[in-house]
């Protein structure tokens, strides 16, 4: 049986459960997030721990409170006249035939309050050693080593988000999310990194291990580099499977749509682009780009404004900067570019694909990059979805794509999700088998629609009230959860919430270490480690 922690004195289901804290019981080891657990005559209900608080019996004993010295008088005073107490949140009840049900009934007054078991976890949040490979282990409760679990399969049902400040570790938790999809194969991956940190070798914060597996390293036969800047991938140990290539005969109007603000591209600037494109069809970049001085003359061949089409030529021109992008004239329909029909046959194959940006890693760069590949992959899902409807066979059937974002709120800002691929895709709820995996500093910048869609969250520290409250927004308890984040320590700490788990929940996130890298299937020699450190310095 576990310690006893204290025992209910009050409370309601809005409010929450009061419990008065054990006299025994080591205060200054119960903390907000704690997971614990309240013993009723039939039900046990699982609780949060959502708030602190000292009490006395009677305000006098605080106009003469006990010296330090006056330790018997301190202890007598314990046993009944000052005290501290907890606000539990309960989140589920258990009954007698072990099954989670929502939170309907209150225990009685004094009912026991102790730790969660550990088979009691397993139950709530699964066991990662299930045969259906579903649950995946991403830490554990704040002071219990015991593992929490997410439900991947429902994860994989809607759209999902990591969030936190800088420097809380929001790289970490995602990497550890992907690897847990690519080892239980419930979805591929088409990952748009821009640091390049999830594929080869990364740097770990602090001074002992100071480098982490990649993706790739873990898993070589399932994940495939396809990079903007081979020449940094090989710099850094590792070879491109695809270097990528775009044609601007490849870009279209829409694709620039999501560099609106980026650019400060003014609605006729866009407009001009159209103009552009009805006349010269693929070839519109390719031509703009071509005019140099003779702006003037080509903006009255389209009858545009001259300063639309100069304001236009000025904000792409710095496209000719990327070595990437290249021109060829189509002299005809343009077909499918190759780096799109090679990212599908991978994505086929169930091989999860990571976009490396090498030194390309302005914003600029990335939204245009990962707009003009998402909404081409997202057509061939369409018609793959299509298909798979109109023969209903399993064979034909898409396999679920997540596709990874950084810096989220650019793509999906109110302006933005309104207008761009990644709007779409967050509002499909899955509907074409592709969803999103949204990472971000600053969630109050994502559109609120967008936001609420998001199934499940996973968030590390945040200290911006507006943050706070746009993760939290249409959450049961919000007020509660609320307490909690801001209590989160800034590493290695994220309060889990959403559509992936039984009820939300506070863990300290798995380790990313040797024991991982051996649950995942591979190891790693302190002689790779020597050579990564070589090839870095």
């Amino acid at each position: 049986m576990k310690q006893l922690l204290g025992s209910i004195i009050s409370g309601s289901l809005t409010d929450g459960l009061i419990m008065r804290i054990a006299p025994h019981a080591d205060l200054e080891t119960i903390k907000t997030g704690k997971f614990v657990s309240v013993m009723g005559n039939k039900y046990t209900f699982f609780s949060l721990i959502t708030d602190l608080k000292l009490e006395v019996t009677h305000p006098d004993i605080l106009l003469f409170p006990p010296t330090p010295e006056e330790t018997l008088l301190t202890s007598l005073l314990k046993q009944r006249d000052i005290y501290a107490t907890a606000t539990l949140k309960p989140m589920l009840v258990l009954g007698a035939d072990k099954r989670p049900q929502p939170v309907k009934i209150l225990p009685p007054h004094f009912a026991p309050v102790h730790e969660t078991k550990k088979e009691d976890i397993a139950i709530i949040f699964g066991d990662e050693k299930e045969a259906t490979r579903r649950y995946f282990n991403i830490g554990s409760p704040l002071d219990m080593d015991v593992p929490i679990c997410l439900d991947l399969e429902r994860l994989t049902e809607r759209s999902n988000g990591i969030f936190g400040k800088t420097g809380t570790g929001k790289t970490f938790l995602t990497r550890l999310v992907l690897a847990g999809l690519i080892k239980n194969e419930k979805a591929v991956n088409l990952i748009f990194d821009m640091h390049s940190e999830y594929g080869l070798q990364a740097r770990k914060e602090g001074k002992n291990q100071s480098f982490v597996k990649g993706l790739k390293t873990l898993f070589p036969d399932r994940v495939a580099i396809f990079s903007l800047d081979p020449a940094s991938t090989r710099r850094r140990g590792g070879s491109p499977d695809v270097e990528i290539i775009i044609p601007y005969q490849a870009v279209q109007v829409e694709d620039i749509l999501s560099l609106e603000n980026e650019l400060n591209l003014h609605s006729t600037a866009l407009e001009a682009a159209y103009l552009i494109a009805a006349k010269h069809k693929h070839d519109w970049l390719a031509v703009l780009l071509e005019q140099g001085e003779n702006i003037k003359e080509f903006a009255q061949s389209l009858g545009a404004h001259p300063e639309s089409i100069a304001a236009l030529y000025r904000k792409l021109k710095r496209i000719e900067r990327l070595p990437f992008f290249v021109s060829k004239k189509s002299g005809g329909a343009y077909k499918h570019e190759s780096v799109i029909d090679q990212m599908i046959e991978h994505l086929d194959r169930n091989i999860s694909i990571i976009v490396e940006f090498g030194n390309y890693t302005s914003t600029f760069t990335y939204l245009l990059i990962a707009n003009i590949i998402s909404r081409r992959i997202h057509s061939r899902y369409v018609a793959k979805t299509e298909k798979f409807l109109g023969s209903q066979r399993k064979e034909d059937e898409p396999r679920k794509l997540m596709i990874t974002i950084e810096e989220a709120h650019k793509f999906l800002n109110p302006l933005a999700a309104k207008q761009t691929i990644f709007g779409i895709i967050a509002r499909e709820m899955r509907k074409y088998y592709v969803s999103l995996l949204v990472v971000d500093q600053r969630p109050s910048g994502i559109d609120p629609e967008i936001i609420s869609q998001i199934g499940t969250k996973i968030v590390a520290q945040l200290s911006d009230e507006k943050d706070i409250q746009a993760v939290l927004t249409g959450t049961s308890g919000a007020h509660s959860l609320r307490i909690i984040l801001a209590s989160l320590d800034s590493k290695k700490q994220a309060l889990l919430l959403g559509h992936a788990l039984t009820m939300p929940v506070v863990i300290q996130t798995r380790e990313y270490d040797e024991a991982f890298y051996q649950a995942m299937g591979t190891t790693i020699s302190p002689q790779q480690i020597s050579r990564y450190i070589e090839e870095l310095f």
